[in-house]
C-alpha cells in the first residue's frame, strides 16, 4: 500500500514538475512498470539525443532502489552493453547510496549528471574508461557518433518519415537485444561496477 501511494505521487511530481530534460511515465496501467527520457546535456557528446530508459519498481521500494537500464544504446564508462548502470544511487548500503528519500526524480536527475560527468574510476566498461580518461577526443567522437546513430530523433514532419524512425528504432532496440544476448566473455573489456 505504501509503495503504490508512494508511486502515485511521484508520477504525478514528474509529470506536473519534470526536472529538466526528464520525462517519466507508467507503461500501460502498470505502476511498477516504468519508462523515462533523458536529454542529453548541452556541451556534452549526448547533446541532441533523446536517451530511453526502463524503470522497474521492485515490491520493496522504496527501501530497494528502482531498476534502471538504458534502452538506447549510449557510448559511457558507466552504462554497459545492456543498458546496465554503474551508480551508487542504484544500489543499497554498504555498497551503495540508496535510502529511501530518494525517489525517482533524483536518481534519473543524478543519471543525467553521470551523462555529463562519467565516473572513469568506477566503470562498467574498462575499455571505454580507459579511453575517457586517456584518450578523451577519441571518447568524445565515439559517443557523438553513437548518439547521432541511436538517440537523434530524424523527425522531419512528412509522415513517411516517421514509418522510417520507427524502423530505425526497432533496429536500434534490435541491435541492444543482440548485444546484450551475446556471451560475457564476447562483450568488451568490463568490470564488475562494486
Amino acid at each position: 500500500m505504501q509503495r503504490a501511494s508512494r508511486l502515485k505521487r511521484e508520477l504525478q511530481m514528474l509529470s506536473t514538475e519534470p526536472p529538466p530534460g526528464i520525462t517519466c511515465w507508467q507503461t500501460e496501467e502498470r505502476i511498477d512498470d516504468l519508462r523515462a527520457q533523458i536529454m542529453g546535456g548541452t556541451g556534452t557528446p549526448y547533446e541532441g539525443g533523446l536517451f530511453s530508459l526502463e524503470v522497474k519498481i521492485p515490491e520493496r521500494y522504496p527501501f530497494e532502489p528502482p531498476k534502471i537500464r538504458f534502452l538506447t544504446p549510449i557510448y559511457h564508462p558507466n552504462i554497459d552493453n545492456s543498458g546496465r548502470i554503474c551508480h551508487d544511487a542504484l544500489k543499497l548500503p554498504p555498497k551503495g547510496a540508496w535510502k529511501p528519500s530518494l525517489n525517482i526524480s533524483t536518481v534519473l536527475t543524478s543519471i543525467q549528471l553521470l551523462m555529463a560527468e562519467p565516473n572513469p574510476d568506477d566503470p562498467l566498461m574498462a575499455d571505454i574508461s580507459s579511453e575517457f580518461k586517456y584518450n578523451k577526443h577519441l571518447f568524445m567522437e565515439k559517443a557523438r557518433k553513437w548518439t547521432q546513430e541511436h538517440a537523434v530523433q530524424k523527425n522531419t514532419g512528412i509522415v513517411e518519415d516517421n514509418k522510417e524512425n520507427t524502423q530505425d528504432q526497432k533496429a536500434s532496440s534490435r541491435k541492444r537485444e543482440s548485444l546484450s544476448a551475446q556471451p560475457e566473455a564476447e562483450e568488451p573489456a568490463k568490470k564488475t561496477c562494486v
